[in-house]
């Protein structure tokens, strides 16, 4: 195979990126078969996360290894042959894996410790009245867009409506691999400037919403929280305005005394179900906390801290009196802000990711 052929370049690639993570599964095999390997059963279990997440990044890789040599294999047969139909094929394939291959190599982007977890992304209305609630919802909207696009699935597990249009704030898990990784560049405020649908004047609008986005927590007992800590409140759920109450108290509120986090849940009608989804938050919220103590970790887990107002966003979406995407943090634009707000956002995350390596380094 020639050396600057697409499988000889795509194999060099993978061989790079997966040797030191062969040496370590090789030297974590050693170290798990030692007779007290399970004497310290915290220390194993954590070493055996990390040995299934190398071998599983080995095999990821691996595995697109020899999809590209076969694809590469079939094309140099087709051509001797003369056979077009199996030679587009297999560049097809071969299209495909470079793609994927792309994929992967960003990830490799993203090498925190919580990075590759499932993500809790919450939007809460800022200053703009019932336009800034409007477009609370249009960003959830987007996010779930997004969410579909890279075949995440996800779960609403608060939302609170706006009195006239859209939500004061919602809570979704979004569950994906790498869905924190990417999404952590969402965490801040969004601006939003348009000619307002709910002004008879069709006067020009300025609205604000906060996203917030947390690691889920995946281990049984990886944070503890006593009961003691806890301060369980119930009370009736309700639509908008009021309106579609129901007659048991089925919401539950959440306070951690000790940090005075706040957390609710009235999306199902089961209490014991809305006590589950609050209890899922609130540890996310905690995880946040427990991770920003450490120095190096605090401004790219949680970000600084930032009011919903004027001067504090992250990006800026306009769409009179023309139609602009920028992300303030990077100056990465585009003009297709249909496409953003259908939740093809994948170019600011990319560009925030890749200005962070860089800081980093």
């Amino acid at each position: 195979m020639p050396a600057n052929s697409p499988s000889a370049s795509l194999t060099s690639r993978c061989d790079f990126d997966l040797a030191n993570d062969e040496s370590r599964v090789a030297e974590l095999e050693e170290q798990s078969g030692a007779p007290a390997f399970w004497d310290d059963a915290e220390a194993a279990r954590t070493l055996m996360q990390e040995l299934s997440a190398a071998r599983e990044r080995v095999e990821t890789w691996r595995t697109l290894e020899r999809r590209v040599r076969d694809a590469a294999e079939l094309i140099e047969l087709a051509e001797i042959e003369g056979d077009d139909s199996v030679a587009e094929s297999a560049g097809a394939d071969l299209d495909a894996a470079e793609k994927e291959l792309v994929a992967l190599e960003f990830q490799l982007q993203l090498p925190g410790p919580y990075d590759s977890r499932n993500a809790i992304l919450a939007v809460h209305a800022g200053a703009g009245g019932t336009d800034s609630q409007d477009w609370a919802d249009m960003l959830l909207r987007m996010y779930l867009r997004w969410a579909e696009r890279k075949g995440y699935s996800t779960e609403i597990l608060d939302m609170t409506e706006g009195e006239e249009a859209g939500i004061k704030s919602a809570t979704v898990e979004i569950t994906g691999k790498y869905a924190f990784g990417y999404l952590q560049s969402e965490r801040g405020v969004h601006r939003l400037v348009r000619l307002s649908p709910f002004n008879s004047a069709s006067a020009r609008q300025t609205s604000f919403a906060k996203v917030e986005v947390m690691p889920e927590v995946e281990e049984v007992g990886e944070i503890q929280i006593p009961e003691d800590d806890i301060r369980i409140d119930v009370y009736r759920s309700s639509g908008a305005g009021g309106q579609n109450v129901q007659k048991n108290s089925t919401a539950v509120r959440l306070t951690h005394i000790p940090t005075g986090i706040v957390v609710t849940c009235q999306n199902e009608r089961s209490q014991g179900r809305n006590r589950d989804s609050a209890m899922k938050v609130l540890e996310a919220r905690l995880l946040e906390l427990e991770v920003n103590r450490l120095e190096e970790e605090k401004a790219r887990l949680k970000g600084q801290h930032v009011d919903v107002s004027f001067g504090s966003q992250i990006r800026n979406y306009v769409l009179h009196p023309y139609k602009m995407v920028k992300d303030v943090r990077t100056d990465y634009e585009t003009s297709d802000t249909t496409a953003v707000l259908d939740g093809e956002i994948d170019g600011f995350i990319e560009a925030y990711l890749k200005s962070r390596v860089g800081e980093e380094s």
